[in-house]
């Protein structure tokens, strides 16, 4: 059974990670855990054009540490109303790096941040930082995209869950997550594969029917799908298989968006060779246009 109890939820106090905060405060409720508030400071300050002299990185004014220090204290405050264990820390270095390495140091079972920061152009990118996180991370890694308050916590209830699987090793690990997840919440699993198609059929004269392949393929794959959801899972979770021919993360967006999925669970790299160079395009592209959070496990590797 997965259970989350040393969740570290990095925050930048943007709106984003207000709400990733809900959702670390809420899963540490319900598994007795406690969550690792982390803001990260910058070695170097970020107004360039005041320092343009610069040459050595410059260590954070203890005016900025302060301020970052009074303004965790006051968002962990919220938490103790939801009698959940909470500590914070002020870090200094760069975010990545420090966010990994803390993660590793406390051997944290989630990681818990938003898509978005507080940056402009993070929000046209996923946000370097969330990004390099999800392919590094030695821990599973909810994303949240929704905005949050800082005045309120919110319940975080998994009870429609899709879990896309390309038979993967990691895809195969994210089925072991969602199932346990299903089975905590008493919901639904939608297990879904995508055969990536032709976005056009084929020019070329062939013998063989281009419809009655792709049906076959859909159908092994189907069966396939089946067999990898133990028997005994049916008897305490509602567990549909579907197979779709198309564009893998267009696919898995447009069917979490049609069953009002609550939760999409996969692997950060998958079996199609471009997914492992590019960090894993369909898993980018889920995570980064996702409109519920997503939930990716990863190998931790750089």
């Amino acid at each position: 059974m997965v259970r989350f109890e040393r969740i570290l939820c990095p925050t930048d106090f943007s709106k984003y990670s207000f709400r990733a905060a809900d959702y670390a405060v809420s899963l540490a409720k319900h598994y007795e855990g406690e969550v690792n508030f982390v803001h990260v400071v910058p070695e170097v300050l970020l107004h360039p054009d005041q320092y343009p002299y610069l040459v050595e990185p410059v260590r954070a004014e203890p005016e900025i540490r302060s301020r970052a220090h009074d303004r965790l204290d006051a968002f962990v405050a919220l938490t103790r109303a939801e009698q959940v264990k909470s500590r914070f820390s002020v870090e200094e270095g760069a975010a990545v790096a420090t966010i990994l390495d803390v993660a590793k140091k406390e051997k944290s079972d989630l990681i818990c941040l938003g898509t978005h920061g507080r940056e402009g152009v993070e929000r046209l990118v996923l946000g370097s930082v969330a990004e390099k996180v999800l392919r590094k991370a030695p821990c599973p890694v909810l994303t949240i995209s929704e905005p949050g308050e800082e005045e309120a916590i919110r319940p975080a209830v998994f009870k429609n869950i899709l879990c896309a699987v390309d038979f993967a090793t990691l895809s195969l690990r994210s089925l072991e997550y969602a199932l346990s997840l299903a089975q905590e919440a008493g919901g639904n699993l939608l297990l879904v594969n995508v055969v990536e198609w032709f976005s056009e059929e084929p020019g070329w004269d062939v013998q063989l029917n281009i419809e009655d392949y792709r049906a076959q393929m859909e159908a092994s794959v189907l069966e396939r799908l089946n067999e990898i959801v133990p028997a005994e899972v049916r008897d305490w979770c509602d567990v549909e298989t579907v197979v779709r021919s198309g564009k893998p993360y267009r696919d898995i967006l447009e069917l979490a968006s049609e069953r009002d999925v609550g939760l999409i669970v996969m692997g950060v790299r998958g079996r199609n060779p471009l997914d492992l160079m590019l960090f894993g395009s369909t898993t980018q592209h889920v995570v980064r246009h996702a409109k519920c959070p997503v939930l990716t496990i990863g190998g931790g590797e750089g």
